[in-house]
């Protein structure tokens, strides 16, 4: 069974009373930066075992009366169809996405801001979808020698060029599509305008990582580093709080490095700033709700190991420069482990040297490991999701859940009718085929129950797998590795 080391009940409430201590201390208003994502947050999930993946919605749906939902966009990713890349969806059908799911879980929806506008075609047009939506959309402009110049930034030709944004109710948070999407300048101006205005507004930020009251070195902080290895963010003490409060706090280097223009900022606007540190400005309570710390520790480590594939994938894709790789190996070696850490690596490549062909290893969560193998009918993935399934139900390894006249005419429609040169079958097709087989077949259909049992699982291929194999493990919950090789040499494959 997997550990718990997160209290997750514990967070919701330390987490929803935070906030509203930080809304009290300013007055009328808080602009809440929410970093990182609100919804599926499943680095959180695997570093954090116990935190649930939508924590983060569920914490803030205690506070619905008090919060409206404010999204920011930056035009210029609208115009450069910027995509979200676990998603494969560009950031303005992002935002639509995240409008709906806000709605059906009872968010009031303010508008949406478009930051660096500038007039960009695509942007116009989303202006204009969004509005024909019945969505309110206003456009925050750019401001010569931002940051730096604080004066001409916090003046009517800076922020007081930007529109001001209508808000009801005293918890506005601030969200996006993904990152650079301007949220924290969206919260100062805001502030600009409410000030003039005479409300009392104020701005706090929610970043789950890096957890501030961890120590820098803790494996939960170094695999928030390996997770943004490619935006080369990095782990500090934070210098301001140890000069005012002379306690070692851990930040990253992006928020320690603006935080004197911020608190400049915010004097400017405000008349003074409660804010000593960027840790000051935070509101994550994570840290106080780990229950066990080897359980975390290890999980982490793990995330580690995976985020090292991953990069592994993305330099072999042209996708990610070798210096990402270069930084997890070193997060590696601080923390003494290795891809041999990592148990069905070794499984999977020790199939492949065996067989010649490719082959997967899944980690159930009892610790219990099962291989497949490459064969006529099934590719390796298929065969590792079968033998999973098998041993969860206790199924004789002999018996065939599916059978070879179900998965023959499946191969010939692929092959013969679908331009397929890949005759075996990948893990959707099984599945579907296994679906079929359960109808008639009591063993299918019990080795269908077990399903479920595979979310938290570890999988190793020893190739790169396919998007649609990659992508049902996904949604079966299974953590997905592999190594950086290709099956085949050929430049284009069709299947």
């Amino acid at each position: 069974m997997n550990k718990i080391g997160f209290d997750n009940k514990k967070y919701l409430e330390m987490q929803s009373a935070k906030i509203l201590e930080r809304i009290s201390a300013f007055g009328d208003k808080l602009y809440l930066e929410f970093g990182g994502k609100l919804f599926d947050d499943n680095h959180a999930s695997r570093v954090l075992p116990g935190f649930e993946p939508d924590s983060k919605i569920k914490m803030l749906s205690q506070l619905k009366d008090k919060a409206e939902i404010l999204i920011s966009i930056n035009a210029h990713h609208i115009q450069k169809n910027k995509t979200r890349s676990d998603l494969g969806i560009t950031y303005d059908t992002e935002v639509l996405r995240l409008i709906d799911i806000f709605r059906s879980k009872g968010f009031y929806i303010g508008s949406v801001v478009l930051t660096c506008f500038e007039y960009q075609p695509s942007a116009v047009a989303f202006e204009r979808k969004l509005e024909s939506l019945g969505i309110k959309v206003y456009k925050h402009y750019p401001i010569e020698g931002y940051p730096s110049e604080v004066e001409k930034i916090v003046s009517d030709e800076g922020y007081g060029r930007n529109e001001y944004v209508v808000t009801t109710r005293p918890l506005v948070v601030v969200t996006a599509p993904g990152p650079g999407s301007g949220k924290m300048a969206t919260c100062l101006s805001q502030l600009y305008h409410e000030y003039k205005r005479g409300v009392k507004a104020g701005y706090a930020k929610y970043e789950t990582f890096p957890v501030w009251n961890l120590p820098l070195n803790h494996p939960v902080n170094i695999a928030y580093e390996a997770a943004t290895a490619d935006l080369n963010d990095m782990n500090m003490i934070d210098p301001f709080h140890m000069e005012a409060y002379g306690k070692a706090t851990v930040n990253y280097n992006r928020d320690v490095e603006i935080f004197p223009v911020l608190s400049a900022m915010m004097t400017k606007i405000m008349g003074t700033s409660i804010y000593k540190s960027p840790t000051d400005m935070g509101v994550n309570m994570a840290g106080n709700c780990i229950v066990d710390d080897e359980v975390v520790c290890e999980a982490s480590k793990q995330e580690i190991i995976r985020r090292y594939f991953s990069a592994m994938l993305e330099v072999k894709r042209d996708n990610a420069p070798k210096e990402v790789v270069s930084k997890i190996e070193l997060l590696m070696r601080k923390l003494g482990i290795s891809t041999s850490d990592r148990k069905v690596v070794k499984a999977a490549n020790e199939k492949e040297e065996i067989t010649e062909l490719p082959a997967c290893a899944i980690e159930l969560n009892d610790g219990r490991i099962v291989v497949g193998k490459t064969g006529d009918l099934l590719g390796s993935s298929a065969s590792a999701l079968l033998n999973a399934l098998k041993a969860l139900g206790e199924i004789d390894r002999s018996i065939d859940l599916i059978s070879s006249t179900v998965i023959e005419p499946v191969q010939k429609l692929k092959v013969g009718h679908m331009g397929s040169i890949n005759p075996r079958l990948h893990t959707d097709e099984v599945l579907i085929c296994l679906a079929v087989s359960a109808a008639t077949n009591p063993t299918a259909k019990f080795a269908m129950e077990q399903l479920s049992k595979l979310k938290g699982a570890q999988l190793h291929s020893s190739v790169v797998l396919s998007h649609v194999d990659s992508k049902t493990f996904k949604k079966l919950g299974i953590d997905v590795t592999c190594e950086p090789k290709r099956q085949t040499e050929k430049l284009y494959n069709a299947n």
